[in-house]
């Protein structure tokens, strides 16, 4: 009896090491605050129920300060009757938005000027590479030379120019943190100027989809990812920049191995509105008349999301947003992901004839499913433009909010 006891216990221990271990990952992946509703919600993680329940703690002002819990009450996540972890959890009514779905131009400006190479710079002692022996390293953001700021390509090679020989001090940011270093210009033999041997990028433009309009700020989301330099993937630091009618002309087809693309061209008659934040989340700001087109309806929080079919609102050819069917594989729930939270296949036989698939200028598409917007496309998979990512509508709304609750504050 005693070996059949602890035969017994090795097996509950053995069962009980990949539970403990899911719980784990579960605690890591899972989102450390809910909105809702109800004060309770039940939802499925792959094929494991989980739910939120929210406990009588309610936060005070002293915890939101050492915590930077932000919502009403605590709550408890749960995988079945197992509690996973404690939760911020906030209720109240989902939010009302005017659905889009249509193109728009975006012009962007960066804060500093974003180092995107470095190069030889030929001397008559040899090539030298000034930037590279200053550690300046492609990915930074340089935003003042010897304390003067810069924020375009002709102010960063004029301060160079001007510098007659002598070091400069180069203040720039990496990876979030300010840093300074000391460059050392050199003569070019080919038009005898000054140089430091950086490639620099102080703008750019492209074409995306608005996703939706708050109807009563006119604060609008679009894209749902950040616009980010094409060499190196970095996010680009916005200074100012504005939003631009768009006129679509053709279609790229995507292609496996080849993203296709969405053929435009910017309206240089009007601008749209401002463009005010752009983020790992998408783009945002201001548009400078009230929208009037576009449904109504309500933003799901993110737990609402299921596995199923769904559709997307873009516009691919005219002027008029469509609906095309699409399927969700898969919801993610990793907090440290901000924009691939849907997985999602394209299943509309019109759509893949046209397109292929998701092609550029469809980022920011609306995700529609159950009748509320649950997401927005966000990148295409290269090997298979049938399929893609897609953004949390949840997401983008708290990041549009973030400009209201800011004018507010300026307002008062």
């Amino acid at each position: 009896m005693q070996k059949f006891f602890k035969s017994v216990s090795v097996v509950l221990l053995i069962l009980s090491v990949p539970f403990l271990a899911a719980l784990g990952i579960f605690s890591h992946f899972l989102p450390d605050s809910f909105m809702m509703e109800d004060e309770v919600a039940f939802f499925k993680v792959g094929d494991y129920p989980v739910h939120v329940q929210a406990s009588t703690h309610r936060v005070t002002e002293a915890e939101k300060s050492l915590t930077g819990a932000s919502g009403r009450l605590e709550g408890n996540l749960m995988l079945g009757v197992i509690p996973i972890k404690k939760i911020d959890l906030q209720v109240e009514e989902e939010k009302e938005v005017l659905v889009s779905g249509t193109p728009f131009g975006i012009k962007l400006f960066t804060e500093g000027v974003l180092v995107v190479g470095t190069g030889e710079v030929e001397t008559k002692n040899g090539t030298v590479n000034p930037g590279d022996e200053s550690g300046v390293l492609v990915g930074d953001i340089i935003t003042a030379i010897d304390r003067q700021k810069v924020n375009s390509n002709e102010e960063t090679a004029k301060r160079i120019e001007n510098c007659e020989g002598k070091t400069v001090r180069v203040h720039f940011v990496r990876n979030g943190v300010e840093m300074d270093v000391i460059l050392r210009p050199v003569k070019s033999i080919l038009d005898g100027r000054y140089k430091a041997g950086l490639w620099v990028r102080d703008s750019t433009a492209g074409i995306g989809t608005m996703t939706f309009v708050d109807p009563v700020s006119g604060v609008y989301a679009g894209l749902g990812h950040g616009v980010c330099d094409v060499d190196t993937g970095k996010l680009m630091p916005l200074s100012d920049g504005e939003i631009v009618p768009v006129k679509l002309c053709g279609i790229t087809k995507g292609l496996p191995g080849a993203a296709g693309e969405l053929l435009g061209f910017f309206s240089e008659e009007e601008r749209a509105g401002t463009l005010e934040r752009n983020t790992l989340a998408g783009v945002y700001g201001r548009l400078c008349q009230a929208q009037t087109q576009g449904k109504t309806m309500k933003v799901a929080y993110k737990q609402s999301v299921v596995k199923g079919a769904a559709q997307i609102l873009s516009t691919i050819s005219g002027g008029e947003a469509r609906l095309y069917d699409v399927f969700i594989e898969k919801v993610n729930y990793d907090k440290d992901n901000l924009s691939k939270n849907i997985v999602l296949r394209i299943t509309d036989p019109e759509l893949l004839k046209q397109t292929g698939g998701i092609v550029q200028g469809m980022s920011g598409s609306p995700i529609l499913q159950n009748g509320k917007l649950v997401g927005a496309v966000t990148h295409v998979f290269v090997d298979d433009p049938t399929g893609g990512y897609g953004i949390f509508a949840e997401n983008m709304l708290e990041q549009s909010q973030k400009i209201t609750k800011s004018s507010m504050k300026k307002a008062s």
